[in-house]
């Protein structure tokens, strides 16, 4: 039995591939941090509102944040819910790519 099981992962470069679709993928940190820059496509749903967050699809959801903790916490909830989760390596300090700013 582990006591620990691994959350699985993405990396940027990954996402960017995975942007090219639509996919579900949420910001957890709080509204201020995702108000002053954003992925285009991302939904804000903050850690501690994660545990009410209800997909509405069976895809898998994609999860970052400002270094990736957050959203390995996320993650690891989720995926413990029976939801196909994955946290972003890195989080938001590794995406180079343009940033939408406000909601």
């Amino acid at each position: 039995m582990f006591l620990f099981k691994k959350v699985p992962s993405i990396s940027i470069q990954q996402l960017e591939e995975k942007l090219k679709q639509p996919i579900e993928l949420i910001d957890v940190r709080s509204e201020m941090e995702f108000s002053q820059g954003h992925i285009p496509k991302a939904k804000n749903i903050p850690l501690d509102k994660i545990a009410s967050y209800q997909p509405k699809t069976k895809k898998s959801i994609y999860l970052i944040c400002h270094s990736g903790a957050r959203s390995k916490q996320a993650a690891k909830f989720l995926n413990d819910k029976g939801f196909d989760a994955y946290n972003i390596d890195g989080g938001m300090m590794r995406w180079t790519k343009q940033l939408k700013v406000g909601k």
